[in-house]
């Protein structure tokens, strides 16, 4: 069947470098453009588009922000994500399983994701299914708790990954290449390569980077023992009373923190 696309980036050159990979797809027809999320959702109102190709970094309305007003309005569209590499929207879309396209958009993966929109719109549409069901809903879901404070990390713990709350977290240590998280009940884990990725997809007022190599909940400390050199170090949480000393730039703001 022909899939009518509507494509949504506030950046033309964008837009134009979509459109133009579209019309070399079979059984494609480009039914708008829009450069904002308002934009966005009149034209979705008015053109009824099978798929609408969504850039997620837009002033004022984001793509986020479309995606639950179709939602909320149970609007019978599909939604294709376009992101500039936000490294949180790509590990919810991977444990949630819905589309994404990284720019710059590659050819043969804009025709993957075409294709598999053809199949899940079409068995979607036989189920009654709208706005691309229960995953779409997960994700935006996923979006709207980290934004509150309520974000999910997937935690590989033996051969499985769990989802634990980021406000179960502890801490988090680096050693060996190998980030290590801790929370209340489990250790496992994390996909980041790096602290600073991890660090900056949690909430930066609660997980403080105490030392290069230790990440911290600031909410789970659970001793402050004074050390050498008016420093501290932090007793923590978890079932061990794991020990990690504060470095000495960062002593400053835990003083101011917490009035010592």
């Amino acid at each position: 069947m022909t899939l009518r696309v509507l494509v949504v980036d506030d950046e033309q050159p964008a837009r134009q470098e979509l459109n133009y990979q579209l019309e070399r797809i079979a059984a494609v027809e480009i039914a708008g453009q829009a450069g904002d999320g308002l934009e966005a959702l009149a034209l979705i109102d008015e053109l009824h588009p099978d798929l609408v190709l969504l850039d997620i970094q837009m002033p004022g309305r984001n793509g986020f922000d479309v995606a639950r007003d179709l939602l909320a309005r149970e609007v019978d569209t599909r939604i294709v994500f376009v992101t500039a590499y936000d490294e949180h929207a790509i590990d919810a879309f991977e444990v949630n399983a819905v589309d994404y396209l990284l720019k710059p958009v590659e050819p043969d993966r804009l025709e993957r994701a075409i294709e598999r929109t053809r199949q899940r719109l079409a068995t979607e549409r036989a189920a009654g299914g709208g706005v691309g069901g229960e995953e779409l809903r997960r994700i935006v879901q996923y979006v709207t708790d980290r934004q509150a404070g309520r974000a999910q990390l997937a935690l590989k713990v033996g051969e499985r990954f769990q989802l634990v709350q980021s406000s179960d977290i502890i801490y988090a240590a680096l050693a060996d290449d190998i980030i290590t998280v801790v929370t209340d009940d489990l250790t496992g884990t994390s996909s980041y390569r790096t602290l600073d990725e991890l660090q900056a997809n949690l909430d930066p007022a609660v997980f403080w980077r105490v030392r290069r190599s230790h990440l911290i909940n600031i909410n789970k400390v659970k001793e402050i023992v004074p050390w050498f050199s008016r420093n501290y170090i932090l007793k923590m949480q978890d079932a061990s009373g794991t020990e990690i000393p504060v470095s000495r730039a960062q002593t400053k703001r835990l003083r101011t923190h917490l009035n010592l």
